[in-house]
């Protein structure tokens, strides 16, 4: 199957009915999408009965993608609110038991930060977390060009593929070391991960400056993107039962109107999606 999504569900307005409360947007939300990515779990491990709560709001097929707990990934920025990693991990993993439980957790993703090269150490410490993390089905994002370089891309597959880590193929700007190509390459028989990123590529290179969270994800596909996507994902499902594509382009708005076009493009239709109550109100 192709989950299509976008990642959060609280900025997409033209997903839902005017006035609709922050609390129901969960629920509207899964009358549209399959699937959707958990970005609240970067900033804080968040409380089970959060998780709990999400679990309920949605039907049975629906699938979450959570993102990985910043200081698990390095990218901490001040204190972390745990004495160990070990408490850190076992934290988050408690966090993840509802929709474990559920069936509702189609993986977690570990985005790593753009200085997390090719080395020893972060291969090391890439085992360490998959060793953490248990049987939980885990994604792996790059943000750094070296692990695809010529001279590390066949063992970084082979790694990946030795570790059952499931591969995030990304669309980004191509911009330096801090950017990631397309690699069209399953590294799990059940699972593959897409984030789109668009291709703003003065704004990628804006980090640190006022707003700069805003001005990188501030592009909207075109239709000859997409369907370059639709063949992109296509290939990648006939590596891989499932595909998630997540669109994440949502500086302007954009992800949630690109995720229908993609739908339409595809020729993609969900059933046993939520019932669209909220528009009777």
């Amino acid at each position: 199957m192709i989950y299509t999504g976008v990642t959060g569900w609280g900025d997409h307005d033209t997903l839902y009915t005017q006035g609709v409360a922050s609390r129901d947007k969960l629920t509207e939300y899964a009358a549209h999408f399959p699937t959707v990515e958990v970005d609240s779990s970067f900033y804080a491990v968040q409380p089970e009965r959060n998780m709990r709560k999400w679990t309920d709001e949605t039907p049975d097929g629906f699938r979450f993608v959570v993102k990985a707990y910043q200081g698990m990934t390095g990218h901490e920025r001040g204190e972390i609110p745990f004495e160990s990693k070990e408490e850190m991990f076992q934290a988050f993993n408690l966090s993840l038991t509802p929709m474990i439980e559920a069936g509702k957790l189609a993986m977690v993703l570990f985005q790593f930060p753009p200085w997390f090269d090719c080395t020893r150490e972060n291969v090391i410490y890439i085992r360490y977390c998959k060793e953490k993390m248990g049987d939980v089905p885990l994604a792996i994002e790059f943000r750094n060009q070296t692990w695809y370089k010529a001279k590390f891309f066949d063992k970084t597959i082979s790694f990946l593929e030795q570790e059952n880590w499931i591969h995030t193929v990304c669309d980004e700007p191509q911009a330096g070391d801090g950017s990631i190509p397309i690699v069209l390459q399953a590294t799990n028989k059940e699972k593959t991960l897409i984030r789109l990123h668009g291709r703003n590529r003065a704004g990628w290179r804006k980090n640190g400056q006022k707003n700069w969270r805003e001005v990188r994800y501030l592009y909207r596909y075109n239709e000859h993107e997409l369907r370059q996507w639709v063949d992109f994902t296509n290939e990648l499902h006939k590596q891989s039962k499932d595909v998630y594509i997540l669109f994440n382009n949502n500086s302007g708005g954009d992800a949630a109107d690109n995720a229908k076009q993609y739908l339409d493009l595809a020729g993609i239709h969900y059933d046993n999606l939520a019932s669209r109550q909220l528009d009777l109100f």
